[in-house]
């Protein structure tokens, strides 16, 4: 159960990894820009990944910490459930905007341009689907199957039928 536990720490990273490059990628690449859900979803994956290296550094604690990775990872795939539904229009969701405007040194005029220049991102409108299945979508699948299988080898990595 060891080497199980190990591998789970270093996947468990790895996927955060993964997962919060695909959607930087996508947002500083390809140009798609976030809603406000969108970046409160990239919360629980860097939540994992810090869980699992420390699952990888805090090896008696592993079987908790890959645990509560997957608790965190199975909440995020609840909260990409729900974009997914407001993106379907099953739920009422947030139409507040989000964008990088900085004040900083600049003048009023400067600070008006920006707001009014600024994309307006809505939550309710997918900025990218495949095979009908919105980037929220994919996440909440990927993040409930991750999640479970995480909590699941987290709670039963230390009974005597999982060794």
């Amino acid at each position: 159960m060891s080497r199980r536990l190990d591998l789970l720490s270093w996947l468990t990273a790895a996927l955060g990894v993964v997962v919060l490059g695909t959607v930087l990628a996508s947002q500083y690449l390809g140009g798609l820009q976030p809603c406000e859900l969108c970046l409160y979803q990239r919360w629980p994956w860097g939540a994992a990944i810090a869980l699992g290296v420390l699952a990888v550094v805090i090896r008696p604690a592993r079987r908790v910490l890959v645990g509560l990775a997957g608790l965190v990872i199975l909440l995020g795939g609840l909260l990409a459930a729900y974009h997914a539904g407001v993106e379907y229009g099953w739920f009422p969701g947030f139409t507040s905007c989000t964008s990088a405007i900085s004040a900083g040194g600049g003048s009023v005029a400067s600070l008006r341009d920006q707001l009014l220049n600024a994309p307006v991102v809505r939550c309710d409108v997918p900025g990218f689907v495949l095979f009908g299945i919105s980037m929220a979508g994919y996440n909440a699948i990927l993040s409930v199957i991750a999640g479970l299988v995480l909590l699941f080898a987290g709670i039963c990595s230390g009974s005597k039928r999982a060794a």
